[in-house]
């Protein structure tokens, strides 16, 4: 092992998932200073819902890139060198041992997210922790200088993962482009009031090409088929209407109308979608709840067809509560793919999520962190040999 002293200096401006992996990765061999003002690895205590969805289950890189909306071709050399299957290797070294669940998420076996964080702490010990906030970055001849509010320091590398919510004026008076970051893996708020249908939720609804679960809020819709429509369409201009195929399944409406011609309409529908839905799509059109079948005319009916195989919202902005991930950070023409330095300034690099680079719910966005942190890692030790 180098002596302390000989040891390349490494500041981590950071200390989320991505700049605790890189302290971790780096730890042996250089002499590491993480740079933050909260506790290490804070973030990832809410993540999975407390439980941790630290990967998904796609072990081909080539098929896991394109579960990221923003990022997919800068992912495909980052993740050809550390993929899913080094996560779970990298977890089994941090001593957390872990299982995939029915839809592909991995998640610790103990379904803790202060495990993963009581872990990566055990494996920093030798690292330097500096509760301080970053305030400045300066480049000088052959160093890198970090103003805190506290003191200065002075790196012949450092790494920038401030995550998606800081850290880019820090960056751009550097001169490095920033794409201005916007909610994403959010609930949309319309125009339409639903609030007599929050909390009701609906599995398998269809929309843009996908298929998921929705749930109605008080201020429009959320779920996972809802995060991912988010994401997609984060740089969107509002308003933006949003079809709904609330039941995917083929039915023939008229021959349960010819059926059950004594039955109310409502109560007939019901046997599809939840009450409050029926009733909210009746009222809509406005169409009496008791309507028996036998008197709803071929109009009526398309409309009601119309209507739930294209359920149609107005999204007027997006619901930030709660919200982690944002697409935007910093222009992915700054930075080298390979090493994830940035090209205009040596030693300089940056990880995780403060990039241009966001994913789907699913365990995606601590993926990027994982293997940005790597990759980050690995070519500050490959330049210091």
């Amino acid at each position: 092992m180098v002596q302390e002293s000989n040891k390349p200096r490494v500041g981590i401006i950071g200390a989320g998932p991505a700049g605790c992996c890189a302290a971790y990765f780096l730890k042996d061999d250089c002499s590491v200073v993480l740079i933050d003002y909260s506790q290490p690895m804070r973030t990832i205590l809410p993540t999975g819902g407390g439980r941790c969805n630290l990967a998904y289950a796609e072990y081909d890189f080539r098929e896991l890139v394109k579960y990221y909306p923003r990022g997919e071709k800068f992912l495909y050399s980052i993740f050809s060198k550390f993929s899913t299957i080094d996560t779970v290797w990298l977890f089994e070294r941090l001593g957390v041992t872990t299982y995939v669940q029915q839809d592909s998420r991995i998640f610790p076996d103990t379904n803790s997210s202060k495990d993963i964080q009581d872990a990566f702490l055990r494996q920093l010990k030798t690292v330097t922790i500096k509760k301080e906030r970053a305030l400045r970055i300066e480049t000088l001849k052959d160093k890198i200088k970090v103003v805190t509010d506290m003191d200065s320091y002075f790196f012949d590398s450092l790494i920038v993962s401030t995550g998606g919510h800081a850290g880019y004026e820090m960056v751009e008076r550097l001169g490095i482009k920033i794409v201005p970051p916007k909610p994403a893996l959010v609930g949309l708020v319309t125009k339409e009031n639903l609030k007599s249908l929050a909390g009701v939720s609906l599995a398998d609804v269809e929309s843009n090409g996908m298929k998921g679960d929705i749930l109605f809020t008080h201020k429009g819709v959320s779920g996972p088929l809802i995060y991912k429509i988010s994401s997609i369409k984060a740089r969107d201009n509002m308003p933006y209407s949003l079809a709904l195929d609330l039941y995917p399944e083929t039915f023939d409406l008229q021959q349960l109308f010819n059926d059950n011609p004594h039955k109310q309409i409502n109560n007939l529908l019901s046997e599809f979608l939840p009450k409050k839905v029926v009733n909210y799509i009746l009222k809509t059109l406005c169409i009496d709840e008791e309507l028996k079948c036998h008197r709803i005319t071929g109009d009526i009916r398309d409309l009601i067809l119309e209507n739930i195989h294209n359920f149609t919202v107005n999204v007027v902005g997006v619901n930030k509560d709660g919200e982690v991930v944002t697409a935007g950070g910093i222009d992915l023409n700054e930075v080298n793919p390979k090493s994830l330095e940035s090209k205009k300034i040596k030693g300089l690099y940056f990880i995780g999520e403060i990039l241009d680079i966001d994913g789907f719910c699913g365990g995606f966005n601590l993926q990027n962190c994982w293997s940005t942190a790597y990759v980050a890692a690995n070519s500050i030790l490959d330049s210091n040999i």
